[in-house]
């Protein structure tokens, strides 16, 4: 129950559960605001880098466009997470909300393609401050018995974002500039924190602390960034075996051990160790970890499979991602509420993993034959489980601890999920392309004819050494190689075209149901985990318990 004092002045409130009303109102407001935006931008960029790319040049910088924006993002999360239970939320949502519009405004001015990879920089370090502490707001707001529907509804904005996003993104590019992707954040995110700054209450924890510890900060970024660049590169730009994946997943795990050795001394650690020896923190962080690298990184693959197996348009492709992202929303959202009329977890959680698992293997059943209507069904059960998800371990991780520690669990969820999610996508389209380079010459030769395919130019072949040579020659019609080589071939130059397109859907398919399936084994997995996860009950205030003090810093024992 929200109380209402007599002083109406956000400054009266030592904490949290004291907020005025309006207030408590107006903070949700602007914590949905600058959320929105923040998730906006993961997914409106994307539709406007084709042409980015187009004016800019710099084509073989195009990765580090995403790749920047996400190390950076990840980086930040534990060090802000760790800050703010240090010295309070308002003094880093702010400046983060502010660095966020500052790269923005910036990205939206860059003259070349490195302008634009520093810009999205400082853009990723405020999306990553700003999505953090909304979170851990939310959990100041709410306690974990009253936080599920709170928790859903923001999750709900992922969904939502995940379908504005696109669409929104190729209307501005289309009829205004690229340059009004970045540009259309500034309205919205002044705004958020014009309402932030008025109405978030500047609440510092009341507890001592020894420093921040610099050191941790530091050997956490270098172990990070060196992983983030490896598992984005892998199987890509350089081989998984290269001496430089190798020196990268070297230093990453160099300077993760001195991580965790500079925890086990420091006074205020960034990741305190003995959170790790919470049983159902550590569930909770592992089940998140695996079933994002399963969800995250096969689903990547749904509109490849819709337009290179089936057959469909990018605008039909695009469509068919609206009913899954609704179904996450509905997903979230029923979840969040199931969450705070019962107040039990592990039921909800084990129900939300199956339907995700469920989901993920009938996706690896589709093939070429599939019908849209199928596709669109088995895309609606993983939106399904996704969604219920989603609430369940961000309040399970939230209530494992101490409310002192709320911002470095909360931030500890989303650095697993993140970490999770980046090594999933590059696993997986490894995964992808190394099935594809298998299956193409048998289905090839299967399709065209042994004898005849002796004689086919080798040109003609190699245009499929990626499968995404399927989208251009179908985008570029006959005066593409392809079209030219085939008609040097004569009569048969048609039917021989026909044939290996064929080969390529088929193989196509092969590869992605081996990325779907992997990405089912994952999320069982995560399934299993949770059959570990054990119920206690949900804290119904925030208020410290008896014997600790406000803010005291209580080690997490094992429940």
């Amino acid at each position: 129950m929200i109380r209402t004092p007599s002083h109406p002045t956000t400054a009266s409130a030592t904490s949290f559960h004291e907020l005025p009303r309006r207030a408590f109102f107006a903070t949700i407001a602007g914590l949905m605001l600058a959320m929105l935006l923040a998730a906006l931008d993961q997914t409106i960029v994307g539709t406007a880098m084709p042409r980015v790319v187009a004016e800019l040049g710099g084509f073989e910088h195009y990765t580090w466009v995403i790749t920047g924006y996400m190390v950076a993002s990840t980086v930040v999360v534990p060090i802000v997470g760790k800050l703010s239970d240090l010295h309070g939320r308002k003094p880093y949502y702010l400046p983060g909300v502010a660095l966020f519009l500052l790269g923005s405004a910036l990205c939206g001015a860059a003259q070349d393609m490195t302008q634009l990879i520093v810009f999205r920089g400082i853009q990723g370090l405020g999306a990553g401050i700003g999505q953090v502490m909304a979170f851990t707001t939310i959990g100041d707001l709410f306690p974990p018995a009253r936080r599920g529907r709170a928790q859903g509804i923001m999750a709900s904005v992922f969904g939502l974002a995940s379908i504005l996003g696109p669409t929104a993104g190729g209307y501005i590019t289309d009829n205004l500039s690229w340059r009004w992707v970045f540009y259309v954040n500034l309205p919205l995110g002044l705004l958020a924190l014009t309402v932030l700054a008025l109405a978030f209450p500047n609440i510092k924890p009341n507890r001592p602390h020894r420093g921040i510890d610099f050191r941790g900060a530091l050997l956490l970024t270098a172990g990070v960034v060196p992983l983030l660049l490896a598992v984005s590169w892998g199987g890509n730009r350089y081989a998984w075996a290269s001496p430089t994946e190798l020196a990268l997943f070297a230093a990453a795990i160099f300077f993760a051990a001195l991580f965790v050795w500079n925890e086990s001394r420091a006074a205020e650690p960034i990741l305190p160790l003995h959170l790790f020896r919470n049983r159902i923190l550590v569930v909770s962080l592992g089940t998140m970890f695996l079933t994002a690298i399963g969800m995250f990184g096969s689903i990547l693959f749904i509109p490849l499979f819709i337009q290179g197996v089936i057959g469909a348009s990018a605008t039909t492709s695009g469509n068919m991602l609206t009913p899954m992202m609704f179904s996450f929303i509905i997903g979230s959202t029923v979840s969040g509420q199931l969450l705070n009329r019962t107040g039990r977890y592990r039921a909800q959680a084990i129900v939300s993993l199956a339907i995700v698992t469920i989901g993920m293997v009938l996706l690896s059943t589709m093939d070429s034959q599939t019908a849209l209507g199928t596709a669109i069904a088995y895309m609606v059960v993983v939106g399904i489980g996704m969604g219920g998800t989603m609430p369940v371990f961000s309040v399970v991780s939230q209530n494992a601890v101490p409310y002192a520690e709320l911002g470095v669990v909360t931030s500890a969820s989303s650095f697993f999920r993140t970490i999770g999610g980046s090594i999933g996508a590059a696993v997986m389209g490894s995964l992808l392309t190394n099935r594809f380079v298998v299956s193409f010459p048998e289905n090839l030769a299967s399709a065209v004819g042994p004898d005849r395919l002796r004689s086919l130019p080798p040109q003609l072949l190699h245009a499929f050494d990626n499968p995404q040579a399927l989208f251009a020659r179908d985008s570029a019609g006959s005066s593409s190689q392809f079209g030219q080589v085939l008609t040097q071939l004569g009569p048969d130059g048609k039917a021989i075209g026909e044939a290996i397109i064929l080969a390529v859907r088929l193989s196509l398919s092969d590869a992605i149901h081996t990325a779907f399936l992997a990405g089912a084994v994952l999320a069982a997995l995560g399934l299993v985990l949770a059959f570990f996860l054990k119920e206690i009950p949900l804290r119904r205030s925030n208020r410290p318990e008896v014997g600790e003090a406000e803010g005291a810093v209580t080690p997490a024992v094992s429940r």
